[in-house]
């Protein structure tokens, strides 16, 4: 099994999800993220004052597939969050030991 993690820019959201029930994958965990990477954040000019955006608003998906599937879900995450623009994210895979569903107890593949 493995843990692919993507952080990507909030309006890809619905386009990654969408990508994702493509392939058949139909469960993530979404979290709201701040961060940066090489663009380093940027200026902003509210009110006539101009100040720095050191952390920039972006989408944590969290998505457990199989081994086999790793690969596949890595190519739709990028192609539906790519926009060709500084700050599109970046995708990890992780290996994942062990998963439980709790309501059944099912364990490992059966759990995801």
């Amino acid at each position: 099994m493995k843990l692919v993690i993507a952080v990507i820019k909030p309006f890809k959201l619905e386009d990654v999800r969408d990508a994702l029930n493509a392939i058949g994958v139909h469960g993530m965990t979404v979290t709201e993220a701040k961060g940066y990477g090489r663009q380093r954040g940027h200026t902003e000019i509210y009110r006539g004052a101009e100040y720095a955006v050191n952390f920039l608003p972006k989408v944590r998906i969290e998505v457990a597939v199989p081994a086999d599937q790793a690969d596949q879900v890595v190519e739709a995450i990028s192609t539906a969050a790519k926009t060709g623009q500084i700050g599109d994210g970046k995708i990890f895979v992780i290996s994942l030991e062990h998963a439980v569903r709790i309501r059944t107890g099912e364990t490992d593949a059966g759990a995801l």
